[in-house]
């Protein structure tokens, strides 16, 4: 177990802030003896810190895992530590000719935040591979398994997120798979990213800023009418974060936020990304607040222009 007093928290939009307390644990025993030591303080897990803004030092206890393998369960199932970066995974199921998250390639994060995120790119989400989610109760130190349908998969979105946050720790997760070559769809979608969103540890951010709004289709027809080039996408949705009606239409706010005239401008430190508007990065020594006021004063003009309300995917702590 790794100890480390007023430190640096780790973070991809390069905030300089420090934790009270920073542990790095590398097996559940460990992982229940902190817990257990550190009862009714101030605990946050976290992965690379790649959706989070630090916007101050934080007083308590940062927990990260140095748990980091992945293990076939039978011919199409593999289980993989909280702590195995998601690409790596990846990585390691490509050369091994399996496929399946492929399509999620090169996101960044870890393998516990894939479920707590349901992060998703391509038309695939991690929801639609992930079989089930290997937990840890904060409180009682027992393990639960959740299944696929008990996690509540969203947009962006899990049971992990609202009603359980900060109630279970995910230490693993299992996944479904399959045998072929997913090398050059890997390949192809790394080149795409690569060329559209900063490399993490060279530019600061924490990927995509925003998610992408949810309307109704009558908002949308109007809209068209106006933009008739405007991309959407009709979506059946399950969705308690969107609308009870479920003819929704996605309409993406990179596209929104391109529109507007965002793509490249300036807040202070902070600038919205040229070749991607949909990400904000820590330019030139960013502060806390200063991504905070680029984010909200792009948010009001897509609101202005558009009637539509975005929001960010990126938490503040």
């Amino acid at each position: 177990m790794l100890i480390e007093q007023m430190v640096n928290i780790p973070n991809t939009f390069g905030m300089d802030v420090k934790t009270k307390l920073f542990v790095e644990y590398y097996s559940l025993d460990e992982l229940r003896q902190v817990l257990r030591e550190h009862k009714g303080e101030q605990i946050l897990h976290i992965g690379q810190g790649s959706n989070l803004l630090f916007t101050r030092d934080f007083n308590g206890v940062i927990l990260h895992s140095g748990m980091a393998r992945a293990r076939f369960l039978d011919d199409e199932t593999v289980e993989a530590q909280n702590g195995l970066r998601l690409d790596d995974l990846i990585a390691q199921l490509t050369d091994m000719a399996y496929c399946g998250l492929e399509k999620l390639s090169f996101i960044p994060g870890e393998v516990g935040a894939s479920a707590v995120q349901n992060v998703g790119a391509y038309g695939v989400e991690a929801k639609d591979v992930i079989l089930r989610v290997n937990t840890i109760d904060v409180e009682t130190l027992e393990e639960r398994v959740f299944t696929n349908e008990e996690c509540r998969f969203g947009y962006r979105d899990s049971i992990f997120k609202h009603e359980l946050k900060g109630k279970y720790i995910v230490t693993s997760v299992v996944y479904k798979v399959k045998p072929g070559d997913a090398s050059k769809t890997r390949e192809e979608i790394i080149q795409t990213r690569m060329a559209k969103l900063p490399t993490v540890g060279e530019t600061g951010s924490a990927g995509s800023f925003f998610m992408n709004p949810f309307i109704p289709e009558e908002q949308a027809d109007e809209l068209l009418k106006q933009y008739p080039d405007m991309p959407h996408f009709e979506v059946k949705s399950s969705n308690p974060q969107v609308f009870e009606s479920s003819n929704l239409v996605k309409i993406p706010a990179a596209w929104l936020i391109e529109q507007c005239g965002w793509k490249g401008k300036t807040l202070g430190g902070a600038q919205v990304w040229p070749k991607q508007p949909l990400v904000i990065v820590n330019a030139n020594n960013a502060t806390p607040e200063d991504i905070i006021a680029l984010a909200a004063q792009v948010s009001a003009s897509v609101k202005e222009k558009f009637n539509i309300d975005i929001h960010p995917e990126v938490n503040y702590i």
